[in-house]
């Protein structure tokens, strides 16, 4: 019987795929010419290790996970990692001139006879995913472990032992050490692309570099293999030369962009490199174009939030605050709230630094404070030509603020970022920035604060049994749910996130409208607290509860909520007694 089909039908029987599924499946297997597997995981039908736990059981093969294992140096070296990558397998164990092996794709004879005599050991077959193969390769090997083997091969001869200088007029691959270290750069790129990462931090140090992928909000270190320090102002000169920087200049700070292309989607880097001690450090941040979310349902509002987002732009005029720190998603927030802004009636211009995404049928203005256009001058600008709806990238100062504010009261639709902690703080700080009480209350319509919470991977979840009394009296009190409704859930780990236990992020929102109630409370010296009570009578619920929700609906751990809205309470009290 077919095995491809064997397989198929295997997962439907389990539930893991349903009929129509299938039928994807195959016609894909078809059309592309692979097999039924690779089809199932290319289409994300059902995670990698369901699909090969069940192509295991019909290949009459044991399914192993490299993650779980401990492997030495000894079984390490048995595998070069030239072979390791080409055939797309990992070393599981060493014994008695048996070498195990885990494979991605189930090898035939002739994959194993020369396997055997490349290898000189008798093999033993086992499966594992693509995952997990990756995985393993890069934290045993390295990344670009093999590119590094050929670079410093290379390096050692008498010609090439001096430091590669790139000409940014001739191509990269314009010698064979130029070639390696721009398909080592390639290898770092499409590694953060394939993880997700939104920013890439490299960092010398006396005698080793490090590697680090910010991946749902935080850094994860990314092994690299020995040997590279010494390549490293060489792999610094190719980002230089890609971002159209002075590769020769080394002691001031450097900015620029690169554009580059990966399969069908484009990508943005914004490049910046700064001096340190033992060289120089790169960040680059990724912006992808087509990753942006301009639908306002794909932000992760609850459906009150949405209603009243919507509500937000249709308005007139008047001032939408959106909080929150460095890389909370404020952006994007924007960016889909002026989508559904957008029509054929209305002109919205906005002033940013950095445009980070450009939107059709959107004026957008970039910062350049070196010839003198700033926020300021530029809103002074914008405001000449007529628009309905605008958005300032950041407000900094009084002067920013007060035009911001002028704006809004003088029919334009106005949105704009600050740095507070919450939406109630935005509303004290503007007014601790000079602006005048009563033109806060008047122009100000809502202030939003927002945070990106790491998600919960949808393959591993299950239940969180250690739930704190504490904890549960909250969501019970949050949520208005009898104590028996409560429940969270907590990622195990698996292939598919690499065992993180997460996968992707959701936004976190907390909305204050400024109703005529709290416009009337607002006066100078009003403290954040009294704010927050008075916004409290009027409906207002800070992040932490309305995050509970999420929580409920296995979205996020409370873990995930503790680590983005816990409070530090007061200090303890000194103890008092004799002779204190």
């Amino acid at each position: 019987m077919d095995e491809a089909r064997d397989l198929g039908e295997l997962l439907v029987k389990r539930g893991v795929l349903t009929a129509r599924q299938l039928d994807t499946a195959r016609r894909r297997e078809v059309r592309q010419k692979i097999p039924l597997h690779r089809a199932l995981t290319d289409l994300s039908l059902a995670s990698e290790e369901e699909i090969y736990r069940a192509l295991a059981e019909i290949t009459g093969l044991v399914y192993v996970d490299p993650s779980e294992l401990s492997v030495n140096r000894e079984v390490l070296e048995a595998v070069p990692v030239k072979l390791a990558l080409h055939y797309r397998m990992v070393p599981v164990s060493l014994e008695g001139g048996l070498l195990t092996l885990a494979f991605a794709e189930p090898p035939g004879a002739p994959e194993l006879g020369r396997l055997r005599l490349l290898l000189t050991h008798r093999i033993q077959v086992r499966l594992t995913t693509p995952s997990a193969v990756h995985a393993f390769i890069r934290r045993n090997y390295g990344l670009g472990a093999e590119t590094i083997l050929q670079l410093r091969r290379q390096d050692d001869e008498p010609d090439s032992s001096r430091e590669i200088v790139f000409d940014v007029h001739t191509p990269a691959e314009s010698s064979p050490l130029d070639a390696s270290i721009s398909q080592f750069v390639n290898q770092i790129l499409s590694e953060a692309l394939r993880l997700e990462a939104t920013d890439i931090h490299l960092e010398p140090y006396l005698e080793t570099v490090r590697l680090r992928y910010r991946i749902d909000g935080l850094l994860q270190d990314i092994p690299l293999p020995a040997g590279l320090r010494q390549l490293y102002p060489s792999l610094v000169s190719r980002l230089k030369v890609m971002a159209d920087l002075n590769i020769t200049e080394r002691r001031i700070p450097h900015d620029g962009r690169i554009s580059m292309k990966l399969g069908d989607r484009d990508y943005d880097l914004r490049v910046s490199i700064i001096p340190t001690t033992f060289g120089e450090a790169v960040c680059l941040r990724i912006l992808g174009q087509q990753s942006l979310l301009i639908n306002l349902a794909q932000l992760g509002m609850e459906p009150p939030q949405q209603a009243l987002m919507e509500e937000l732009t249709r308005l007139p005029q008047g001032l939408v605050l959106l909080t929150g720190p460095t890389g909370s998603g404020k952006t994007t927030t924007l960016y889909a709230a002026l989508a559904h802004a957008s029509d054929e009636a209305r002109k919205i211009i906005t002033i940013e630094n950095p445009v980070e995404y450009k939107l059709a049928g959107v004026s957008q203005i970039q910062v350049r404070e070196e010839v003198g256009l700033g926020f300021t001058s530029g809103l002074r600008s914008v405001l000449r030509h007529d628009p309905d709806v605008i958005l300032i990238g950041e407000i900094r100062d009084t002067e920013t603020a007060e035009i911001a504010i002028r704006s809004a009261q003088t029919g334009h639709l106005v949105f704009s970022t600050l740095h507070t902690n919450d939406s109630v703080s935005a509303i004290t700080r503007l007014i601790e920035m000079g602006v005048e009480p009563f033109l806060v209350g008047s122009s100000v319509v809502c202030s939003i604060a927002q945070r990106l919470a790491r998600r919960i991977c949808r393959h591993c979840q299950e239940p969180d049994p250690d739930i704190p009394q504490e904890m549960r009296d909250e969501m019970v009190a949050a949520l208005g749910i009898d104590p028996g409704e409560v429940k969270a859930m907590v990622g195990r780990g698996c292939v598919e996130c690499t065992g993180r236990g997460t996968r992707g992020r959701v936004a976190l929102y907390e909305f204050l409208v400024l109703t005529d109630p709290l416009a009337d409370a607002i006066e100078p010296g009003l403290k954040t607290g009294r704010l927050r009570e008075l916004a409290r009578s009027e409906g207002w619920r800070s992040l932490r509860e309305t995050a509970w929700t999420k929580v409920r609906e296995g979205l996020v751990s409370i873990d995930e909520l503790q680590r983005l809205t816990r409070r530090l309470g007061p200090p303890p009290l000194p103890l008092t007694g004799p002779g204190s």
